[in-house]
Order: C-alpha cells, then structure tokens, then sequence
C-alpha cells in the first residue's frame, strides 16, 4: 500500500487554482524529487499533503501506517524566520511538539530524541547557540534535525539547499541521500538543482503549465528529454540511469 496517494488533485490558494488533475503515489522508501519553475505550485502542493490548505477537489490519503502528525518538514526559510532568537537545542526539541499531545512539557525520551538527532547531524556543539547566529548552512542542518525528530517514515523538504554554497549543497543533498538509503527514511523533495534529482531520486514529479508533465522513474523522466526544458544544458552530460 503507497505511504501517500495524491487523487485528481486540484489545487489554489484565494480562490485561485494553479494545479487541476494532479494524480501520483509515494511508496516507502522512495526518493521522490519535484521540478517545476516557480509558480508552478510545489509550495502549494505541499501545504496541501500537509492539510495547511485544502484542495480545490480531490483527495490526499495517506496509507501504510502513516499519520499526518508522522510527517517531518523543513519549508522554505523567510528572512524572520533565519533571525528567530531561540537556541539550537530550543529549536530542534520543538519537532517532538506533535509527539507531546496535550502535555506541556517535553518527556526524557522526546529530549533523547532531539539528541540523536542532533548528533545525526554534527550539530551537538552548537546546542546553546543562538540560531540567528549560525551560517545558512548550520541553520539547514538544524532546521533537517527538526524535522527528522517528527518522524521515521516521510520527510518533506522544500528547497533545503536554498542560499547554500556548492559545498554546503553537495554536504546537504549526500546526507538527505543517506537518510534514504541507510535509515529508510521516504522523501520528497522541492528543489531547483537539477543534478542531484539525476543522482539521488528514485521518482520525478515535474510540474508545469497548470497541471503536472511528467511522473514516473528518474530513467524514465530522462528518456522523456523534458528535463532540457527546464533550464538545463543543452545536450548536457546528466546520466539518468
């Protein structure tokens, strides 16, 4: 059974509709990867599947054991959001809130949790920094321990090397790739970087005019050719297989 199934979506925000007959599923371990130019509505597809916003019509079920409270995230980071004051322990232990119920404090296992995951990440010496003052790429890493301390099973990402250096990225995307592969971890991922969909995905959903163009495997998205379409090199050398 898939862990999300997305049926004849239709999708808008304001009475405006930007996605209709969007339909694809998300079987465990995948590594699904979503293209498409901006305003196309991958940000809205995901605030969809999360329930932040109700499809114009259509369903969202997710299956295989998984609940909606079961869904790590990381979205897209607003300039506030890169100042918020709080330490990086403070931060990270807040991905257990879905874990806690109506409980207002946090249990010792739900703060082993944030540690493991903190560990997982290299972050355990910044813990009583404050996240303003970390560099893009250290508040990434806090941002994935976050999520990761939501779930085991499906982690959604939306554009997480955004403002990161190559090297930053390169980092970023081998150890998302690593929670795949190692951990078992399914993710679906936003993002503009068209190499290491080629690399690392399992699966393509590509966007665009309205409605989606392409899903299917990453061999069978680069056999399609409609990755040149999409800002890419010309006769570039990206293996798809």
């Amino acid at each position: 059974m898939p862990l999300l199934t997305c049926q004849s979506l239709s999708l808008g925000y304001e009475g405006k509709t930007i996605i209709e007959n969007l339909s694809f599923s998300v079987n465990s371990g995948d590594y699904l990867y979503i293209i498409g130019e901006n305003g196309s509505g991958k940000s809205t597809l995901f605030k969809t599947v999360l329930r932040l916003i109700p499809p114009v019509s259509g369903r969202v079920i997710t299956g295989d054991g998984l609940s909606d409270r079961e869904i790590g995230y990381l979205p897209q980071q607003t300039m506030v959001q890169r100042d918020f004051p709080a330490s990086v322990s403070e931060i990270v232990l807040s991905g257990c809130l879905n874990r806690c119920g109506i409980r207002p404090f946090y249990s010792k296992r739900e703060r082993e949790i944030a540690h493991l995951n903190m560990k997982k990440l290299g972050i355990c010496d910044l813990a009583k920094r404050s996240y303003r003052e970390l560099s893009g790429g250290q508040q990434q890493r806090v941002l994935l321990a976050r999520a990761l301390c939501a779930t085991k099973k499906l982690l959604m990402l939306d554009e997480p090397a955004a403002g990161l250096d190559p090297k930053g990225k390169a980092d970023l995307y081998q150890f998302i790739e690593r929670l795949n592969s190692e951990d078992g971890i399914t993710i679906i991922m936003i993002s503009h970087d068209i190499e290491p969909a080629a690399k690392y995905a399992s699966h393509i959903l590509h966007i665009g005019g309205g409605g989606p163009l392409f899903f299917g495997t990453k061999k069978d998205y680069g056999a399609s050719g409609l990755w040149k379409i999409y800002g890419c090199r010309e006769g570039g050398d990206i293996s798809w297989a």
